[in-house]
């Protein structure tokens, strides 16, 4: 059964208000008819006829939907990191600052709103050639901003497309005027300077109106093929570095004592001729008051210097010999090892009795302290 045959057979009302006879389409000027009369009652409206027309309050509601609209359309909110281009009838005609702005209503003007406070990153890898002609594998992360939005909008087509082209230009630039030695090693920072700097410069050229921010480039890694012999010579180069810094070391370390050694010398030597000038000054010195008091008394003076002299011999040794008198043999007493067997004992245990004070031949030892002035005499 059919939507507009009601049950029993009888014709009813299709949906759009015609009586169904089951033959030809719906009445479409009925349909229009009602949807005025509908809009006309929701704005109160008066049915259209004769002398007919529109209530005030109609005018009102429009002219205030108009002015809502029109607010709505020429106020704009700039973002602290957006920025505005305004176009009129098409055609450029400045940028809107951050805050409150109000523009001409469309399609008078027309504003973009440009984010240039985003960072956008850009990556790009590649295969390329280094200035000794060996391969490697380049990985480089552009971070670039929105300087000037009018320039990015309509100076170049796809502003991003010309930004990597730039990018790979740039890093196949500066790589191929670099060794492979150097990019793998410590070049990473200078290449990746280099590289920011030939952006940059391009990217003005073109007026495009994108900052360069910060250029990031991952370490450099030769081929697949060939990359057991690059680790190879990275280790020998590793190698041949760690021993320059041993002997870098060592060298730190011998010369300060080295230094430190001729300095002491020096410091000695000094030392030492200080010490022989003022020695031999100081003889020079005696030998003249010595001179004096000869010439004064030359007798007194040779004793004196006899005395001296046997007093800083025997001072040094730990021998005795006694002369007995009236006898041609002399006695030797070795004193320091009659010490050392007779450490307890005292000195009049170790003497011989012959020669204790008690003894009549111990005078011997008087007539040896009176011969040095006998002989002096006898000198004389």
């Amino acid at each position: 059964m059919a939507w507009n045959e009601p049950p029993g057979g009888n014709k009813g009302k299709d949906p759009w208000g015609n009586r169904g006879n089951g033959e030809g389409p719906p009445d479409l000027d009925e349909l229009v008819r009602k949807m005025q009369r509908g809009l006309g009652g929701l704005f109160g409206n008066r049915p259209t006829g004769v002398g007919g027309g529109q209530s005030p309050l109609n005018w009102l509601v429009i002219v205030v939907l108009l002015l809502v609209w029109l607010s709505y359309d020429m106020f704009y909110a700039i973002d602290e990191q957006e920025r505005g281009v305004v176009l009129r009838f098409g055609q450029y005609v400045t940028t809107l600052q951050p805050g409150p702005n109000i523009r001409m209503p469309r399609p008078i003007e027309k504003v973009y709103l440009i984010n240039v406070g985003q960072v956008r990153t850009l990556t790009h890898k590649a295969t390329m050639l280094t200035q000794d002609e060996n391969i490697v594998d380049v990985e480089v992360a552009v971070h670039w901003q929105i300087s000037d939005p009018a320039a990015y909008i309509f100076n170049v087509n796809a502003p991003a497309a010309t930004l990597r082209q730039v990018t790979e230009s740039a890093v196949r630039r500066v790589i191929g005027k670099n060794k492979l030695d150097f990019v793998l090693t410590q070049g990473r920072g200078q290449i990746t300077q280099d590289q920011q700097i030939v952006m940059q410069t391009i990217l003005d050229g073109y007026k495009i109106g994108i900052l360069v921010a910060t250029v990031e480039m991952q370490p450099a890694k030769p081929p697949d093929q060939v990359k057991a012999a690059f680790d190879d010579a990275i280790k020998a180069r590793e190698d041949n570095q760690r021993r320059v810094n041993e002997s870098q070391a060592y060298s730190n370390e011998i010369l300060p004592r080295a230094r430190g050694a001729a300095a002491r010398l020096r410091e000695e030597s000094s030392a030492y001729k200080t010490k022989v000038i003022a020695k031999a000054e100081g003889e020079a010195s005696r030998f003249v008051q010595l001179l004096a008091e000869y010439e004064r008394a030359p007798s007194i003076t040779r004793e004196r210097l006899y005395l001296d002299s046997l007093e800083s011999v025997f001072s040094n040794t730990s021998k005795i010999i006694i002369d007995a008198e009236g006898s041609n043999s002399l006695m030797y007493l070795p004193i320091d090892q009659l010490l050392k067997n007779r450490s307890n004992s005292s000195l009049s245990d170790i003497i011989p009795r012959e020669f204790k004070p008690d003894n009549p031949g111990a005078k011997s030892l008087q007539n040896m302290r009176d011969r040095p002035s006998n002989r002096s005499r006898e000198r004389r």
